[in-house]
């Protein structure tokens, strides 16, 4: 059986493979803090091209970013009942403002806070105290504004990238002047992270509305986009709010109408996070380390000069300079592609390995034969290790874009298979049972198409196996068909599944 470079494999312990597959691709480690995570260089890279890509999207569609503060009034947080009864278990609360020495010469707090502060979970309360102070006309309508930051739920478990206390992410918040234009707004944007995961992320989603027991704390509709991990569990990629007036009634943004008239405002917010990155790693990568798709990754193109002496050398990299130059003149998705010239002082294996494991889509070596042929010699991220080709250089750069673009397509066809292989229609209390194997331990499932009424929120048998309803899918069929769970009348099936 051969060695392969992440241990264990996906099949011998998948939660510890996908910690394996970070530390080998170099992405992040855990801090000093409790809950946090420091991410280094190649996971912050593929964060900024996932920020690129979608501040793009956002501007795109009208919206502009603004900065608002990290700490929120406790009495902001009490203004909206559902919100923060919802968020109230995972605030981190400041309440002084200084340290001073203690009797042991430790440091301890002082000056107690007249008001405790909440480090910001999500910033609806403060950014609608303001927005209530720029509101005053339907002229000033629609306010479509983004904001990129960090956020701190007080999670008691975490894994990198999936859940951690504090994460990286961007919240819209936008203010409408009626619920139809607030809700074309919520679904603009779920299509726009829909698009993003599809075409950027290669990762197949389901977009869906939410049931009543999952929404998004106050709010009236929450959507989102839910995708399948190698592991058949789901992964909540990314959802879009339909606040109705809720918090605009609790914040007070209102505004005159055309006739003169006061009305409360119509909202809405939506989100993603570093979450995608975790999601990125599940979709995709093997037991030999990351695999990342072609427009995300941070490097494209790695090209591995091969020389014994110095005449070698000079003829190799003469060579791959030329390579590089011409490579880079190319574009894939609109972008120059990103290329590097590994030059290290370095074993050529090792090199390589570093790369498979960082899931770089293309690895090439070129050495003095190669050359002599007027070659390059590729190996594919998307294929086998094992698995290279020799190209003529000029059908090579000729072809770059394609190239990409083809990896793209295998690993989205890969997840896109998985997904459909896992999905199936469930039509009674003992075959869901059976489909999930039947204990919270089980690893079995994927996801189960089931008919479901409101009556059976808090079902036991759902907590029992671990499992909760993802969502309605938007595109789902209108059938007639019977709840699993209570035996009442339902007209859609609702997607259930293991989650992370």
């Amino acid at each position: 059986m051969s060695q392969t470079a992440i241990q264990p494999t996906r099949a011998q312990n998948y939660p510890e493979w996908y910690q394996e597959v970070i530390k080998a691709a170099d992405m992040a480690e855990n801090s000093p803090v409790r809950g946090c995570m420091v991410i280094k260089p190649w996971g912050y890279a593929i964060w900024e091209n996932m920020q690129k890509v979608l501040d793009r999207k956002f501007k795109e569609t009208g919206h502009t970013n603004a900065y608002f503060p990290l700490l929120i009034p406790l009495s902001f947080m009490e203004q909206e009942a559902k919100h923060v009864e919802g968020f109230a278990k995972e605030c981190a609360v400041v309440t002084h403002h200084r340290l001073k020495a203690g009797p042991d010469g430790k440091l301890i707090p002082d000056g107690k806070l007249e008001e405790p502060l909440i480090i910001r979970p999500t910033s609806e309360t403060i950014i609608g105290h303001m927005y209530a102070k720029w509101v005053k006309s339907y002229r000033d309508l629609p306010v479509l504004m983004n904001q990129w930051c960090n956020v701190m739920r007080w999670e008691m478990r975490t894994r990198l990238f999936l859940r951690t206390a504090e994460f990286l992410w961007q919240e819209g918040h936008t203010v409408h002047a009626t619920a139809k234009e607030a809700q074309e707004e919520t679904l603009q944007m779920l299509q726009v992270y829909a698009d993003f995961a599809e075409n950027y992320m290669a990762m197949p989603v389901i977009k869906g509305m939410k049931t009543p027991d999952e929404r998004f704390p106050g709010a009236v509709d929450t959507y989102s986009i839910e995708a399948m991990m190698q592991d058949k569990k789901a992964l909540q990629a990314g959802t879009s709010h339909f606040l109705g007036q809720n918090f605009a009634k609790s914040s007070g943004i209102k505004f005159l109408n055309a006739e003169g008239k006061e009305e409360i405002a119509w909202t809405t917010s939506w989100g993603v996070s570093t979450r995608l990155i975790g999601g990125l790693i599940m979709s995709h990568s093997d037991d030999d380390g990351l695999i990342l798709p072609p427009k995300l990754a941070p490097i494209q193109v790695v090209l591995l000069p091969i020389f014994r002496n110095e005449e070698e050398k000079s003829q190799v990299l003469n060579f791959v300079d030329s390579l590089a130059k011409d490579l880079r003149a190319q574009k894939f998705d609109g972008e120059a592609i990103s290329v590097k010239v590994d030059l290290r002082d370095l074993r050529g294996g090792e090199k390589a390995w570093q790369y498979i494991k960082q899931g770089v889509p293309l690895r090439v070596e070129i050495g003095p034969r190669d050359i002599a042929k007027n070659e390059v010699f590729v190996g594919r991220r998307d294929k086998a290790v094992k698995d290279k080709s020799s190209f003529a250089r000029a059908a090579f750069v000729e072809n770059i874009g394609n190239i990409l673009q083809e990896i793209h397509q295998n690993i989205y066809a890969r997840a896109k298979a998985n997904m459909k292989a896992n999905t199936k229609e469930i039509n009674s209390l003992s075959e869901f049972t059976e489909f999930f194997g039947g204990s919270e331990e089980s690893q079995a499932g994927g996801f189960a198409m089931a008919h479901w009424n409101e009556a059976a929120i808090g079902h036991e048998i759902l907590g029992k196996l671990k499992v909760t309803p993802r969502c309605l899918p938007l595109e789902g069929k209108t059938e007639n068909g019977i709840c699993i769970f209570t035996g009442k009348p339902s007209t859609k099936r609702v997607i259930f599944a293991k989650s992370y």
